[in-house]
């Protein structure tokens, strides 16, 4: 019998995020899950680090890898729309739930123990205090990485997102967590340099 789900993972990559913006570079879901593991990962390790955290990092930035698995089914829906009503957001989690589910019947049964909470991590047996706190790194690192694509764009000359802009560093900002100010004030502002500039100072 063969099992789907790692070829539908593959097609994260043909789904496109920003469809209501006009992007001087288009990005996709997986492109976004890749960078959303990767700033989950630091963002635990300079709280481990430099704020005396204890976090699982590496647990964190496996929920961020998958936490859009499911919009290989339901496309990327721009947030003004999903969060338009409570009615349609409430519609828009069921659409998760059962595309989840969905995909979790495409893994091989002696590995669903393991991507099932990966894939609805609050649905699933095991779900721990210590899940739930990655949950909140993950989250804010998907908020962070949509900021740096605005950022990224408008260093590209591209107002579009100003406004997306101002309003993620809000977002951010009402977080409270330390590791995002960290991060803000050490490793963001190279976003803004070309490679020229960013060579230069190595």
């Amino acid at each position: 019998m063969n099992f789907h789900f790692s070829a539908y993972m593959y097609r994260l990559r043909s789904i496109k995020r920003w469809s209501l913006m006009r992007s001087t570079a288009t990005e996709n879901v997986a492109e976004h899950s890749f960078h959303v593991a990767l700033l989950t990962h630091l963002l635990c390790e300079i709280g481990n680090h430099l704020f005396d955290r204890s976090l699982n990092s590496d647990r964190a930035a496996t929920f961020a890898l998958f936490h859009d698995a499911t919009e290989v089914f339901t496309g990327d829906i721009p947030t003004p729309v999903k969060h338009h009503n409570p009615r349609l957001l409430s519609s828009f989690r069921e659409m998760e739930e059962i595309a989840a589910e969905r995909l979790l019947s495409m893994v091989p049964p002696e590995l669903q123990q393991t991507y099932g909470p990966l894939l609805s991590p609050t649905k699933h047996a095991g779900y721990s205090a210590e899940d739930n706190e990655l949950l909140k790194y993950v989250k804010a690192a998907d908020s962070l990485d949509a900021y740096l694509k605005c950022a990224w764009e408008l260093t590209s000359g591209n107002r579009e997102f100003a406004v997306a802009r101002d309003q993620l560093l809000e977002k951010l900002d009402r977080l409270h967590l330390p590791e995002i100010d960290y991060f803000l004030q050490h490793l963001a502002p190279s976003f803004d340099m070309t490679l020229d500039e960013l060579s230069e100072q190595v």
